[in-house]
């Protein structure tokens, strides 16, 4: 018998993780080495990153850790937060997240590690989830054209006042904000306005002078953030006499009670979908919406889902209107396409689903029925109550001043109210709200357990006028699932459809879809985490304020700079954020003339969107043959807008994937010309551990977190984008109303901190992998992709490679000439991928009809060779119709993707096989994915633009055989 031979250490946890999270063993690194050229990885880094940019210094985050070991740190951490009941409100409330969705869908990667559904073939699952989230923002709110999620309700509300604007079309600048918005709202919306030169002005909605005023809209609250329940129909009529748009934010569950904004003419409606079965995670994620009439569905910002169908005339769900993606439209697009919550959004819609109609009525009513006991209650204790009409929300003076002695007895009894000064307190009734909490409320207030008797007994109907009488959730998908186990099989059904990290490697270049790993995963729903409101006071908030400063130092470490901040909740928002810092810092030196932003032509859509919103000026740089910035023409913009030079946005790695040697020179060019550099941080799964933005030579870098740092996609959302400044910017990071942090720049999203419930995710992956860990890490990404460049050079061009002619982490294949030599298109290849098992990389993009493939340090030797193999076996297919084996029409690449349902068929009229179209190599026979529709008609579907669920006959009737 072979003995176990015991470690150095005897000490060492046996459960640690770097090895877990990098894919290819020892064995296999050495391999792969051996196959390019190289003896170790440090070797390969050498030839690779230039030396004047190498990190000098190693990491200080420490030494790789158990998994075991940290979950009961992070558990220590985590019983620092103080979970009170929360009563506050302000648009966040405790609700119930259903066990059938919590498990199968919140924590189940099936659902959390897919990416944006840009090939909607195998995004089917999700896409039909987002259709009914998007039919249930419709029903409620009585508008028949909802998106397919956003951030959070103030950034959706910032959208609709540059919504607005685009489609009133005029030269007014001024925009009205009902002074009993949320607070929040209001923040963001300044933050928003002031670069575009827009005007807000906070007041009484019902005094608006909108003749005098020249406002271009109005945003309203409904109910209010002190809850009252407001008849607009006053308001809506005036604004539009002035032609004035009229955008509500409202909440969704009150709407089940209330009469929808859409019935009484507003023209758009946004709010949070969070007490929808969301957790409130101190703010974050939750899917914020959109809805709006139908007239307006080219001015809507982010994504739509739609209908259209498939080759063989089947109905399917795709992204609809896809011009408006931000690598098409660049600085005239109307919103950055990264600003969506897809997995929130799905836990929604499938709260809607689960309930129903009548069980979202029931609990509505619930809450209201407890409201105005509760206003009884406080009446007969001699309290002075508002006596607006409500959903869930009350204004309460305590009698003899007593709020503060009120506040305290309640915190006394675990439960937190809002103040809102001179005298007046609020409180919020939720789906959480029972018995106990009730008798302790209204101990608190000087009350006895018989009130609680009293309470139970107490009702009031919503006066006429205020109640709704209109239907919702009619379709079938909201009526036909609300046992478990029907819940269960609709969700498993979807999930199905859909290709996902649990079902092979995604090969996205500059999306770097990476192991989302279950110990990172699991702090998420632990209640310590995911009950807290965002504006608890902080004493009970010290285990996340003990995170964020960890995390912050982390972050600050690994790139070189002096501030962090956690806020923007999505990569969208950081370089908004990061550009608003750079403005800020301007302004600070009486430099507001400078506006101009210099962006290579090969940088993301998102960057000049970016920009236009921070208020610059988009000046294109070029590129050169090897894809880097043209210095050249870089030294003669700068010198052009020398006066007027803001900054640079550049992304390193360069989006060729090539480390650029001049980056250094770069940065210098335009700090002596007066700008400062933005450093777009989607390719830092190439910096870590190995060189650093702060050290290169940039100002600000903002950080993906769902990408380098293993916060999962979660098919389109959640993300996070912090971002990391030196000291001179530190004093221009975002603020926010209910932050400590002093600043001269407002707040770019509802909470504080963004989405603080999924940083412990990012927390435990940095913990985990130590120092050393990071930087391996890196390194195998490198390795990975320069060991499948090479696998893949024979058979397509390497479009760009850096010095030594390495790659970064991605690289991008040619596939131009498949279109003269076969009529083979770049979507040919990425459809026919689905059949070998495999979601495309990322398609034209920074180069039309190219392949960008970014493998990741996760994925294993195994799963690289797999998904060679299969491009090598497609450029088989490729050259059977080149050398006429293979008719050019008729081949499995146009026939591509094969449903079941096509191989199926009782008639088979391709001049290629069955075998060939499903099974082309063994491992698809042994764990075949099957697309659920066969390739879908994008063009018809914008034609006749459907985005809500079908009618069931009509679904039906689309989904027969042909």
């Amino acid at each position: 018998m072979r003995e176990i031979q015991s470690t150095s250490d005897n000490l060492e946890p046996i459960d640690t993780f770097v090895h877990r999270h990098i894919g290819p063993s020892d064995a296999d690194i050495g391999e792969m080495l051996q196959a390019i050229g190289y003896k170790s990885l440090d070797e390969l880094t050498d030839a690779t990153i230039p030396a004047d940019i190498r990190l000098r210094e190693p990491l200080s985050i420490g030494e790789p850790r158990g998994e075991h070991e940290l979950l009961g740190e992070l558990k220590t951490i985590a019983s620092k937060n103080k979970v009170f009941r929360s009563m506050i409100g302000m648009g966040y409330y405790g609700c119930i997240t259903p066990p059938v969705i919590l498990r199968n869908v919140l924590e189940n990667p099936g659902w959390y590690t897919q990416y944006t559904p840009y090939q909607a073939e195998i995004a089917q699952g999700r896409l039909e989830a987002l259709l009914n989230f998007q039919t249930m923002v419709a029903d409620l709110t009585g508008l028949p054209l909802a998106s397919a999620s956003l951030l959070d309700e103030a950034t959706a509300a910032a959208e609709a006042m540059t919504m607005c604007h685009r489609i009133v079309g005029d030269d007014r600048m001024a925009f009205f904000v009902a002074e009993d918005c949320h607070p929040q709202t209001i923040a963001v919306i300044r933050t928003r306005a002031e670069p575009l030169g827009i005007k807000v002005t906070v007041g009484d909605p019902f005094k608006i002078d909108f003749e005098k005023g020249a406002y271009f809209g109005v945003l309203l609250q409904y109910p209010t953030t002190y809850g009252n329940i407001e008849r607009y129909d006053d308001v809506v009529a005036r604004a539009h006499a002035t032609k004035a748009m009229v955008a509500v934010a409202t909440d969704l569950l009150a709407l089940t009670l209330i009469r929808p904004p859409g019935e009484w003419g507003a023209d758009i409606a946004v709010g949070n979908s969070q007490r929808f079965g969301v957790p409130m995670g101190f703010g974050g994620p939750h899917a914020a919406f959109m809805s709006t009439r139908d007239e307006f569905a080219r001015q809507m910002p982010g994504r739509i889902v739609g209908v259209s169908r498939d080759a063989q005339g089947r109905s399917g769900y795709r992204l609809a209107i896809q011009t408006r993606e931000q690598h098409v439209r660049r600085e005239k697009a109307t919103s950055n396409i990264c600003t969506a919550q897809v997995l929130l959004a799905i836990m929604a819609s499938m709260y809607a689903v689960y309930h129903g109609p009548g069980g979202l009525r029931r609990i509505a009513y619930r809450i209201h029925a407890i409201a105005e006991g509760l206003r009884s209650a406080l009446k007969r204790l001699g309290h002075e109550v508002a006596t607006d009409a409500v959903f869930d929300t009350l204004r309460v003076r305590p009698s003899g001043g007593k709020a503060q002695e009120a506040l305290r007895q309640a915190r006394e009894r675990s439960i937190n109210l809002r103040d809102l000064g001179d005298g007046w307190l609020a409180l919020s009734v939720d789906e959480t709200t029972g018995e106990h909490v009730i008798s302790d409320l209204l101990a608190a207030l000087g009350g006895r357990e018989g009130n609680v008797r009293d309470l139970r007994r107490s009702a009031s109907e919503l006066p006429d006028g205020i109640a709704r009488t209109s239907p919702f959730l009619t379709h079938s998908v909201f009526n036909a699932y609300h046992s478990e186990t029907e819940m269960l099989r609709y969700i498993f059904a979807l999930q199905q459809r859909d290709l996902s990290l649990a079902s092979a490697m995604i090969p996205l270049g500059s999306c770097t879809m990476k192991l989302n790993a279950t110990s990172e995963m699991i702090p998420v729903t632990w209640p310590e985490f995911a009950h807290l409101h965002p504006y608890a006071p902080p004493e009970q908030t010290q285990g996340y304020a003990e995170l964020f400063q960890r995390l912050e130092g982390w972050l600050a470490d690994i790139t070189g700079f002096a501030a962090v901040s956690l806020q923007p909740n999505a990569g969208s928002q950081g370089e908004y954020a990061g550009l608003l810092a750079i403005r800020g810092y301007h302004r600070s030196r009486n430099d507001q003339h400078r506006d101009v932003c210099l962006i290579p032509v090969s940088a993301h859509g998102t960057n000049a969107a970016s920009a236009v919103m921070a208020g610059m000026k988009v000046v294109a740089v070029a590129i050169d043959a090897k894809g880097a910035v043209d210095v050249g023409d870089l030294k003669a913009k700068a010198q052009e807008h020398r006066k007027d030079l803001s900054c640079l946005m550049v992304t390193y790695p360069s989006t060729a994937g090539i480390f650029e040697e001049g980056i250094a020179e770069i940065c210098r060019v335009v700090h002596e010309n007066g700008g400062q550099v933005y450093m777009d941080g989607a390719n830092m799964n190439a910096q870590v551990g190995l060189c650093r933005p702060g050290d290169i030579g940039s100002d600000v870098c903002h950080l993906n977190l769902h990408k380098t740092f293993c916060i999962p996609h979660g098919g389109g959302g959640p993300g996070m984008g912090p971002i990391c400044v030196a000291a001179h910017l530190a004093p221009f990071l975002p603020g926010h109303p209910a932050s400590v942090r002093d600043s001269t720049v407002g707040p770019v999203s509802a909470a504080p901190y963004g989405s603080p419930a999924i940083l412990p995710i990012s927390y435990v992956y940095i913990a985990l992998m130590g120092s050393a860990g990071l930087r391996k890490a890196t390194q195998v990404a490198i390795l990975n992709a320069n060991y499948m460049a090479q696998r893949l050079e024979g058979h397509y061009p390497i479009v760009y490679r850096g010095r030594n002619g390495r790659v970064a982490h991605e690289f991008i294949v040619d596939c131009r000439p498949f279109d003269k030599s076969a009529g083979v298109k770049i979507d040919d290849i990425a459809k026919r991928l689905i059949d070998y098992g495999f979601h495309a990389p990322t398609m034209s993009f920074p180069v039309a009809g190219t392949l960008m493939i970014e493998p990741t340090e996760s994925e294993s030797k195994a799963e690289l060779d797999r998904f060679c193999e299969a491009m090598i076996a497609i450029r088989g297919e490729i050259r059977a119709i080149e050398t006429g084996k293979a008719d050019r029409e008729d081949n499995v690449l146009k026939g591509a993707p094969h449903t079941a349902f096509v191989v199926a068929a009782t008639e088979w009229s391709h001049k290629y096989s069955r075998e060939q179209a499903a099974f082309p190599t063994r491992w698809t026979r042994e764990r075949k994915f099957w697309p659920h529709v066969g390739r879908i008609d994008n063009v018809w579907g914008d034609r006749n633009l459907m985005c809500l669920c079908p009618p069931v006959e009509e679904a039906e009737r689309a989904q027969r055989i042909p």
